[in-house]
């Protein structure tokens, strides 16, 4: 015995006759039930007042706006903003938007810098410079690091984090400046934080 093929339209129909089904059966109506007649209710002053409230209330409810309208046709005494001056205040909101971002953007920068001779003392130059060279918005690493370059020689490996009124090119002049001491320095990397 072999199985028929599946049908998507039968399925389909099963289960939409399914939902039928369960709305004829279970929708109980009984048509030869007559209502009974309501008890009659004394009216007193305390109970006439509230009718009329909850007839406000039904007539409320009837307005009521699916899509949350105020009533757009009332005039709510307010001018309404022109297309300039909506376009105005948007191009001020974003000015201050980016103006904020760039405020709290900052910029890590290594630097290596490469004394003149083997004998210098590179912790005393980087001690020297990280004091010496002060702005609003840098603030110099912690610590370095001394790699070597040949013969001996060592140079300074150090970081500093700016904010975007600084700029790397000023803090390399001013390094460069200790021409004594002081053979090159380079910016190695950048990394916006």
């Amino acid at each position: 015995m072999t199985l028929p093929a599946y049908n998507l339209a039968m399925d389909e129909l099963r289960i939409a006759l399914t939902y039928a089904n369960k709305e004829v059966v279970y929708t109980p109506v009984d048509i030869n039930v007559r209502k009974a007649a309501a008890p009659a209710v004394a009216v007193t002053p305390k109970t006439a007042a509230p009718a009329p409230a909850k007839k406000a209330a039904a007539a409320e409810d009837d307005d009521f706006d699916v899509f949350g309208d105020d009533g757009g046709d009332e005039d709510d005494g307010a001018p309404k903003e022109t297309r300039e001056q909506m376009m105005a205040r948007l191009k001020k909101e974003a000015e201050e938007r980016t103006a904020k971002k760039e405020a709290k953007q900052r910029t890590l920068v290594a630097i290596e810098i490469k004394p003149w001779d083997v004998e210098q003392d590179l912790i005393a130059l980087w001690k020297k410079i990280t004091t010496t060279i002060v702005q609003d918005g840098l603030k110099w690493g912690e610590n370095c690091t001394l790699a070597e370059v040949a013969f001996g020689i060592k140079k300074i490996q150090c970081t500093f984090v700016m904010g975007v009124n600084n700029s790397s090119d000023d803090v390399v002049d001013k390094i460069l400046e200790m021409e004594d001491e002081v053979q090159s320095a380079e910016v190695t990397s950048m990394n916006v934080l």
